[in-house]
Parts: structure tokens; C-alpha cells; sequence
């Protein structure tokens, strides 16, 4: 039998099913105090699952938790983060109409002597806490729903971090996230107060920079607890899928109409985060957008379909001239956005996959107004092997599905609507190397049938591999263009910080 005397937690034979789907089947392991534990798994494995258990979201059906040597039975977020486990969630928890000090403070903020709550000392603290964790670029009175992703992510780690959790949950926190390091040393010193920190990643550099030890999940089930430093990544890439995996895309060759008509062509775009943008999108082109956080590329995308005003330019569809007051205007046109957060800006969280991916076409099988389930599974069946959506999650609520699942539901979403323009932000974000898979396989296949892609990506590697040129973004406009041939993460990084190639000056706005 183990020595449990050390372990600030254990997870004991835990499962948790929903209706016949196994979510997590007898899952045991453990944890000890300033241990960096990390855990991995493909699409659906069960890390999600296991996260909403450990942070008080869903309680499980068998087994038992202990957290300190005693039985650990959260009845909340609030209650797990009282008991000692405070999580980073992946999917932010932050309210965006509240501010950042509200956020850090919730759900109890200090009351001064008259039992009020003073926003000024909160601010005060919020400063203090924010100083205390090297972040120096987020005002505490901005509202989060201000705030680009990535210092969302910020505020999100530092409420956790705050708490000085004896178990730290870390959901992919890199995802959004520009400067890792800034996490990287956060970890270190939490661990070097104590902190044990599960750590939940698809990259394997974080896995081998911060781990000691990784669980392996698959299906729902433990397939493999090791050491870091013994593994080799095809080993670990195989226990997580079961075969044997390469992370990275091969190049496919470009399927680019030379010559026909543009499927999407700007000029001249002026307007909120948005300065001078031209550009042309071909039929069967993968046209990519690099920049650092908070040089214009989100703007860009919403402008594209109604979601953020434009104060001037042009915007030709097929060789139309055209204006997009809206998503919905957008989507007449052929063009949808596959938006930057599914859990805020894409997804319907009390619907069933099924009903969140038909939505668009819900008329289409609604004979008077009233929802035909099997018409509507055909339409839906029609695009799911695209995107590689298991039928039996359908019927589920999206909410129950993972990251990776939700992903592919909103992509297919998007392609139920016959769209032949995706504007697809950041879309593998979080996701596992077999979402990832899924999601290039879709991209491509799409492109071949005559589709354009606009393709936002936080990971250069995926822009190189992926696109046929690239727009590098500065200071909200297009600091240079890469052609095929030219395509690299360096002359991207020169660009996206401000240098032209060769001359290492920084790029004036408008130049």
C-alpha cells in the first residue's frame, strides 16, 4: 500500500458518468505538497471533468477526494477555494461588467466600518496584489469585459494565485497568454511556498519546463502516471491517442484559384482598432493574421462582419461591393466568424450540441414554428464528419462536452450555414493535439472544395504550416506581407514587434 502520509492530495477510484456517456471511470492518483503534477489527454479525455470535480463544479458518482488528510466534498467554487483548491479555468470565470479589483475580491469584498464596500480600497488592494504578481499593465478600475484576452487570463491566474491555495488548477493558462514566463515564475514560487499545482496542457515544452510527474487520460480513464523526464514525446503522444501522433502539420500543397475573382477584398478599412487594412482573400486561400496581443487583429475580425463600425474603406464579396452591418448580413454573404471565446461569444450553454449547431438553420427545419428533432439530426449529421463530432455527443448539453468538443460544435456550426468565407479566430486555443488534428483536416478540406479561410493564430508554428501568406499586424495595420515562400516565425516575430526585415527600425504607425 502507498505511504499517503505526504500527499496533500488524493483522488481515489473517482468516476463520474453522464447518462450512458463515460465522463471519468475509476481515476486514482496523487498528489504531494510543491509537487508540479501535470495532466494530459486528448479531446475528451476527461480533463475537463476532472477540473469541474477538484474546483466544486460537478460532484462525482463514486470514489472519494481528500484534500490535507481530510475528505474533501466542495459544494462550489467558493467552498473548494475555502477548503484549499482554487483553479484558473480555462474558460474564464471573471464577470466582464464587473472591474478587475470586483473580480479579484468576489464573492467577498472587504466592507469598510459603515458595511459598505469601498471601491477605493478594493482598488487600493487590488493594485497591491496585481504589483505583488509582476503585473504592472492592468488598471484595477477597468472592467474585465475591456480587457484583451490575454490580461484576462492574468486577472483569472492572480485571483487563484491570490488565495495561496495548497492545490493550484491550471486549465491551459497559456492559451491566451503572450509571455509565459510571467506564468512560468509564478509557478516557481508558488511551489517553493508549498503549492502543489496541477497542470493542465497540450504542449509538451510546459509539461517538460514545469512537471515532475504527468497523468495520461483517454476515454475517461488513467491510461498512464510517470515520471516527465522518462517519456519521450512520441511515447506520451501515443498513450494520450492511443497511436502514434506528430504534433506538428505537414505542409499540404496550396490550393489557391489563381486568377479568379477574390471570394473577399478590403480597402482602405478605418475604424475602432482598425488603420489603412487592404488585403484579398482568394478561392481555395488560407490567408493567415499574425500579431502580437493588442495590435488590431480582433478588431479586424469583428469589423469584417458588422461587429465593430467602420468609419470608411470598401468590402467586396465575389466581386461584389457590399456592407455588413452585421453577423447576420455577414452570414447572407457567405462570411462567418468563428469568434475568439466559445464560452462567452460562441456558444448557447443551455442547449444540446445538437440544437447549438443547427441554430443558424433552425427555420429550415421548423414547419410551423415548431422543431422537427429528426430533420433537424440530418442537417446536423451533414457537417459533424467534418469536423470529426462524435454523434453520441449530440443529444448532450454543450456545457457537458470539452473544450476540444465545444471547439468542433461551433465549427460546425459555422459550416452548416454553407459559408465559402471563414474568419476563424484563434480557433485551436486550448484545444489538444487531436482536436487540432480535426480542426486543420477541416481547414483544408475546405479550401480544396473552393472555400477561403481568414486564419488568426496565437501559435506562429500553426501559421507557417498552414497558410499560403500571412499579414503581420502592427500598431492596427499591416506592418508586411509574407508570401509562401517566406513564411517563418522569425520575419513574423521581426514584423509583429515593430521591425521591418533587415533594417531592425521600428515601424511608424501609418507607415
Amino acid at each position: 500500500m502507498k505511504d499517503r502520509t505526504h500527499n496533500v492530495l488524493d483522488f481515489r477510484s473517482v468516476s463520474k458518468r453522464y447518462g450512458a456517456t463515460i465522463a471519468l471511470e475509476d481515476i486514482s492518483f496523487e498528489m504531494r505538497s510543491g509537487e508540479v503534477c501535470g495532466l494530459l489527454g486528448e479531446n475528451g479525455a476527461g480533463k475537463s471533468t476532472l477540473v469541474k470535480i477538484l474546483s466544486g463544479v460537478v460532484t462525482p458518482d463514486t470514489g472519494s477526494i481528500e484534500l490535507r488528510g481530510a475528505p474533501f466534498k466542495p459544494q462550489g467554487i467558493v467552498d473548494a477555494r475555502s477548503a484549499g483548491i482554487a483553479t484558473a479555468f480555462q474558460e474564464l470565470s471573471l464577470i466582464p461588467t464587473l472591474s478587475v479589483a470586483a473580480n479579484l475580491f468576489l464573492p467577498r469584498p472587504a466592507l469598510n466600518r459603515l458595511g459598505l464596500v469601498s471601491a477605493r480600497n478594493i482598488e487600493r488592494e487590488a493594485g497591491e496584489i496585481l504589483q505583488a504578481h509582476d503585473v504592472t499593465d492592468i488598471a484595477p478600475r477597468r472592467l474585465v469585459e475591456d480587457l484583451p484576452l490575454g490580461m484576462r487570463q492574468k486577472v483569472e491566474i492572480v485571483r487563484a494565485l491570490r488565495h495561496r491555495p495548497a492545490v493550484l488548477v491550471l486549465d491551459e493558462a497559456t492559451a491566451a497568454l503572450s509571455d509565459r514566463e510571467w506564468l512560468f515564475k509564478l509557478v516557481d514560487a508558488a511551489v517553493r511556498g508549498g503549492t502543489s499545482v496541477l497542470y493542465i496542457s497540450h504542449k509538451l515544452d510546459e509539461i517538460r519546463r514545469l512537471c515532475q510527474r504527468c497523468v495520461i487520460l483517454r476515454n475517461g480513464r488513467k491510461v498512464l502516471e510517470s515520471d516527465v523526464e522518462s517519456m519521450s514525446d512520441e511515447a506520451i503522444f501515443s498513450s494520450m491517442a492511443g497511436r502514434s501522433v506528430v504534433e506538428a502539420a505537414e505542409k499540404a500543397p496550396s490550393a489557391v484559384r489563381v486568377g479568379a475573382t477574390p471570394a473577399l477584398e478590403v480597402g482602405h478599412l478605418v475604424g475602432p482598432g482598425v488603420n489603412d487594412i487592404s488585403f484579398s482573400l482568394a478561392p481555395g486561400e488560407i490567408l493567415g493574421v499574425a500579431g502580437l496581443e493588442g495590435h488590431g487583429q480582433s478588431s479586424l475580425f469583428k469589423s469584417l462582419v458588422g461587429l465593430s463600425t467602420l468609419r470608411q474603406g470598401t468590402i467586396s464579396v465575389g466581386g461584389k461591393a457590399t456592407s455588413v452591418g452585421s453577423p447576420r448580413a455577414a452570414r447572407r454573404l457567405g462570411m462567418v466568424l468563428v469568434p475568439e471565446e466559445r464560452k462567452s461569444e460562441g456558444l448557447f450553454h443551455d442547449l444540446t450540441t445538437q440544437a447549438n449547431i443547427s441554430l443558424p438553420m433552425i427555420d429550415k427545419v421548423s414547419p410551423f414554428r415548431l422543431v422537427n428533432r429528426s430533420s433537424e439530426l440530418r442537417l446536423v449529421e451533414q457537417v459533424t464528419p467534418a469536423v470529426n463530432l462524435s454523434k453520441r455527443l449530440l443529444p448532450l448539453n454543450i456545457g457537458a462536452l470539452s473544450g476540444g468538443n465545444q471547439q468542433k460544435a461551433v465549427l460546425a456550426r459555422a459550416l452548416i450555414t454553407g459559408a465559402r468565407c471563414l474568419l476563424l479566430f484563434d480557433p485551436t486555443r486550448g484545444v489538444d493535439v487531436g482536436a487540432k488534428r480535426n480542426i486543420y483536416a477541416m481547414m483544408r478540406a475546405f479550401v480544396r472544395d473552393g472555400g477561403s479561410i481568414l486564419f488568426y493564430s496565437t501559435e506562429l508554428d500553426e501559421l507557417v504550416q498552414l497558410c499560403d501568406r500571412c499579414l503581420v499586424l502592427y500598431r492596427n495595420l499591416i506592418a508586411g506581407e509574407l508570401g509562401h515562400d517566406h513564411l517563418s516565425q522569425d520575419r513574423m516575430l521581426s514584423l509583429a514587434s515593430g521591425y521591418r526585415d533587415g533594417s531592425r527600425q521600428p515601424a511608424a504607425p501609418g507607415a
